[in-house]
């Protein structure tokens, strides 16, 4: 995908989460580009590995550092944590100019700010991770599998965790499937 086409669609998907009520920090832009694109297949094209806190993406991380050097997001300091993300003016009009990409990808980028908005970074990694445990195995599989496996791959993350976070994407999954066909 074109390097301004991703960037609107990526501007457009952090101001989502951010009318969402989301923090809107690294982390929230990590999974939330996850769930673009491997859930609503969002053509954003990054890699993602199982990291620290779940799925995440180096290329991305680069892409938002280049985001910020184009002047198309900014971060604000929220003291005592870390800072937000915010889409700058530049960036709407950045979007202006690829309202056919946005258009096409609007309902999948919003589906996805209401699901995460208002997560917090601990409900993120499960949420995510569960997605990515599902991906990697068969989404038919049993449930209980999935949940051992996030929690293997997640000591920290209890198994009563795991199932609730894989019960409730298999919910997001199939009200996504609504959005995607």
């Amino acid at each position: 995908m074109d390097r301004l086409k991703r960037a609107a669609l990526i501007t457009r998907l952090l101001q989502n989460l951010r009318d969402k009520g989301s923090w809107c920090g690294e982390t929230h832009a990590q999974k939330a580009a996850f769930f673009a694109q491997h859930l609503m297949e969002v053509p954003l094209e990054f890699d993602f590995i199982l990291y620290k806190h779940g799925p995440f993406s180096f290329d991305l991380r680069d892409e938002l550092t280049s985001l910020r050097a184009d002047g198309l997001i900014q971060l604000v300091p929220r003291w005592p944590y870390g800072p937000t993300i915010k889409p700058t003016d530049l960036a709407e009009k950045l979007q202006n100019n690829y309202t056919k990409t946005l258009k096409q990808h609007e309902k999948k980028i919003a589906f996805v700010a209401d699901k995460l908005g208002a997560k917090g970074v601990a409900d993120l990694e499960r949420l995510a991770t569960a997605l990515y445990v599902t991906k990697q195995k068969r989404t038919d599989e049993q449930p209980e599998k999935r949940a051992k496996k996030l929690s293997e791959l997640k000591p920290h993350i209890r198994i009563d965790q795991a199932q609730a976070a894989i019960d409730e994407l298999d919910q997001i999954i199939k009200e996504a499937q609504e959005i995607i066909h």
